[in-house]
């Protein structure tokens, strides 16, 4: 497998935008390990190998487990994670295939009912930010493999 092309090197000026919606995601106050498990339940729906690589060796680096990591793509039938985090999930998969119904009443409220109006807001931008990461790596073929984590236990 090779990669397609270098987007951060044609188009450097993609990449900074992609880091500024990241810098604003890792700053929202949002949980670190929450934004992982966003990161790579996104990663896992859209197939995005690269991601999923990166984003497993950073939840390993911040101490996740190994068995949540493992569970997570059936994370409704696992009892491994917090009411927070499937609201979280959910709406991540809400979010993510957003065509297929859009994000229901009684999902906004189950959210809701765990992230107050701006946490909310913050969780989309989240959401959003993986997805884009996602299509670009895909698009671009980007290779997994060779990440490693900068965060360590």
């Amino acid at each position: 497998m090779e990669m397609r092309l270098n987007y951060m090197k044609v188009q450097p000026e993609s990449l900074q935008t992609l880091l500024k919606l990241e810098g604003y995601v890792k700053k929202s106050g949002l949980d670190h390990s929450l934004l992982e498990l966003i990161k790579i339940r996104a990663s896992q729906i859209n197939g995005c190998a690269y991601c999923l690589d990166m984003h497993t060796k950073d939840a390993r680096a911040m101490g996740e487990t190994e068995q949540r990591l493992f569970m997570l793509s059936a994370w409704r039938e696992a009892p491994f994670y917090s009411e927070e985090e499937r609201a979280a999930l959910a709406l991540t998969e809400a979010v993510t295939k957003i065509s297929d119904a859009g994000v229901p009443q009684p999902l906004y409220e189950q959210v809701r009912k765990h992230f107050d109006e701006s946490q909310f807001v913050n969780l989309i931008m989240a959401i959003n930010a993986i997805n884009c990461w996602n299509r670009m790596a895909i698009s671009t073929g980007m290779v997994p493999g060779d990440y490693q984590p900068a965060v360590q236990k």
